[in-house]
């Protein structure tokens, strides 16, 4: 018998069915009021590497989130990578929490904020960060730039999508970020000039996602084993926010109080795709109104779905 088995590929996949080792990176971006707002990312990776008139990454993230619709609206952001330091790690996943505002994230920012040196009106960097990397979307390519015209659309896109630049599905947005400057700490930018040694390297923290409502995991530098970080109860949503989008979902299927105090865990943003697919299932099943003991037989039904 074989040793492996085959796990379902699910959306998330990174998260959901694989363990995938990934860089933890604050981006920083511009909301339209011009204040720097901090989002948390790992889906950043090297796209154009050489060859090619410039260098570029690709970043991969949510349309709705506060940092695409900032790209999408001013084309620039910073990409911040954070030391292995346990509170910039807790105060990363408290704004990497998806729903809130600028405003709403950025009032007890624990990050100091400073200029970076790309020219223009840009995005204030981490002063903490160990490198960071300052960028313009490329919207040029693959007619990125159409993706301007659905700016404010939160709750999914319409087709047609572009295939890997700009909007790439009804949730999804992909940005090939051209690189302007590198900048990183004098000590580690001039190891790299030296030769590397075994403690020449900064101390960098492995991410491994956004695995379930109650942690983000992750690896710390030179570690053993994995550590989570607890995701704060606060970012929890009320009975009230999930029954006003409970009420205008297009279906028939309706809810009870005693169902939506048990989805107050999703995340804004997910809260009406989640609330609908609740609502699919329950239809299939002939259920028409979803009350705790329904909403109990449904997850199951979700859970081996998965």
């Amino acid at each position: 018998m074989s040793k492996y088995k085959e796990v379902k590929v699910v959306d998330n996949f990174y998260q959901n069915s694989l363990f995938f080792p990934m860089p933890t990176v604050a981006i920083t971006t511009l909301d339209e009021k011009g204040m720097t707002t901090v989002g948390a990312y790992s889906l950043v990776f090297p796209y154009y590497i050489a060859g090619k008139d410039y260098y570029a990454m690709i970043l991969e993230c949510r349309n709705s989130s506060n940092t695409a619709q900032n790209i999408l609206r001013t084309g620039k952001c910073a990409l911040n990578f954070i030391k292995d330091d346990r509170k910039s790690f807790k105060e990363l996943v408290r704004l990497g929490f998806p729903g809130k505002t600028p405003d709403e994230k950025m009032k007890d920012c624990k990050f100091n904020l400073i200029k970076g040196e790309a020219e223009g009106e840009r995005p204030l960097i981490l002063e903490d960060a160990y490198q960071v990397i300052e960028c313009t979307w490329d919207d040029q390519l693959e007619d990125g730039f159409k993706a301007k015209e659905h700016i404010g659309e939160l709750e999914g896109v319409q087709p047609p999508y572009n295939n890997f630049n700009g909007i790439t599905s009804k949730f999804g947005c992909h940005f090939i970020l051209k690189i302007d400057k590198i900048l990183m700490i004098d000590k580690y930018a001039e190891n790299l000039k030296e030769g590397l040694k075994r403690n020449s390297f900064p101390k960098v923290p492995v991410d491994y996602g956004y695995h379930d409502s109650k942690n983000f995991w992750y690896m710390r530098f030179g570690g053993h084993r994995p550590v989570c970080e607890p995701i704060a109860a606060t970012n929890n949503g009320t009975v009230e926010t999930v029954m006003y989008c409970a009420e205008r979902l297009d279906t028939k299927v309706k809810f009870t109080k005693e169902a939506c105090e048990m989805y107050t865990k999703i995340p804004r943003p997910f809260m009406k795709a989640a609330l609908t697919q609740i609502a699919q299932i329950a239809e299939q099943n002939g259920i028409m109104i979803i009350d705790k003991e329904a909403a109990i037989k449904i997850a199951e039904l979700r859970k081996k779905s998965k």
